[in-house]
């Protein structure tokens, strides 16, 4: 019980930490390190509809995990185009993304089933007898 609990704590954690990637690789890929044009493009308002599922991954509600689990196909596709289109450093920032959104979508994934899984099990255990109402 105590290891399924760590391992919903990693994928939390995981996934947290795959989303914060992507917003600052996002931010910082088209502000510095390869905008499209010199100076920063208004590309890196990409990163907004990142920030809306944070504060839902960091208050641990299953419905983010799941539909961030479908919005991250979108950045893995910007990802895979810009990554064979892109001249460096814009196609290996374009691959870090692309492994970020891997990341973040077996985290989630993950995460759901884990969650689902010890609900389930939870459920289905009976009561011990020390721990019944007297």
């Amino acid at each position: 019980m105590q290891s399924n609990d760590n391992t919903i704590s990693l994928t939390r954690t995981l996934a947290v930490g795959s989303l914060i990637g992507m917003i600052l690789l996002g931010l910082a890929w088209e502000l510095w390190l390869a905008p499209l044009r010199p100076g920063g493009t208004w590309l890196a308002l990409k990163v907004l509809p990142l920030c809306i599922p944070l504060a839902g991954l960091l208050k641990n509600r299953m419905y983010t995990y799941r539909w961030v689990s479908l919005l991250v196909w979108l950045y893995f596709t910007e990802g895979v185009v810009r990554a064979w289109g892109d001249k460096p450093p814009g196609n290996w920032l374009a691959l870090a993304q692309v492994v970020l959104c891997l990341l973040l979508f077996t985290a989630c994934a993950l995460h759901v089933r884990l969650r689902l899984r010890h609900r389930t099990g939870a459920s289905a255990d009976p009561v011990p007898a020390s721990d019944s109402p007297s």
